[in-house]
């Protein structure tokens, strides 16, 4: 019998689109197999899909996980602004990207997601579970699925936020205004809802040993 290995992420992830067309997916991991950072996943108005990962080990391990055409390793910097009557704010700067997002409200995922018990929201069972539910309530959401190269992958998220700003820059170019995350930006299995959105979230992957 094949041994396989569980990594966990905990953190959370943010997802919006652009006018310009450009649209983010921001990983901020607090606790993880490979400690704690910040990637960027980008795409690009013409479908192209980029990494902005701050080590080589992340970049191959979150590229061995997802599908990019580019894997940039560059620093990843992200500021939380204080929390005022109109929410906070993420400061991220990661190569090409300088993107400034404000988080507002919980949204109405958000606050079922608070009432359930946490060891429970967090397990591979709830995302198995919550799998058929998150298809019809975001599409283009999986909670649980095939990662690729042997690897299987649970979303157990405890929170979320609505994003409800976004002002920056992708290679000097203006990124406009905040946009829904459409098209979805193809990355993988799964993609960030629609609505732009900060998700508390535990990620683990589950790999054949052996391969990192």
């Amino acid at each position: 019998m094949n041994r396989r290995v569980t990594d966990r992420f905990d953190g959370q992830i943010l997802g919006a689109g652009s006018t310009s067309g450009v649209r983010l997916v921001v990983g901020d991991w607090a606790d993880s197999p490979l400690g704690a950072f910040t990637d960027v996943m980008v795409a690009t108005a013409d479908g192209t899909r980029v990494l902005l990962a701050p080590s080589a080990q992340v970049g191959d391990y979150v590229s061995a996980t997802y599908h990019f055409d580019e894997v940039v390793t560059c620093p990843v910097e992200l500021q939380h602004n204080g929390i005022n009557a109109l929410g906070w704010t993420w400061q991220v700067d990661a190569g090409p990207l300088r993107v400034s997002l404000r988080i507002g409200d919980r949204t109405g995922t958000g606050r079922f997601l608070r009432a359930l018990p946490a060891p429970f929201a967090t397990s591979r069972l709830a995302s198995v579970l919550g799998d058929p539910v998150a298809r019809v309530l975001h599409p283009g959401v999986r909670t649980y699925g095939s990662a690729g190269n042997g690897r299987r992958e649970y979303y157990g998220a405890r929170d979320q936020h609505a994003v409800i700003s976004l002002s920056g820059t992708w290679h000097g170019t203006d990124l406009g205004a905040i946009a829904p995350l459409d098209p979805a930006p193809d990355f993988g299995f799964s993609s960030a809802p629609r609505r732009p959105s900060l998700t508390r979230v535990r990620t683990t992957v589950t790999r054949p040993a052996g391969r990192s």
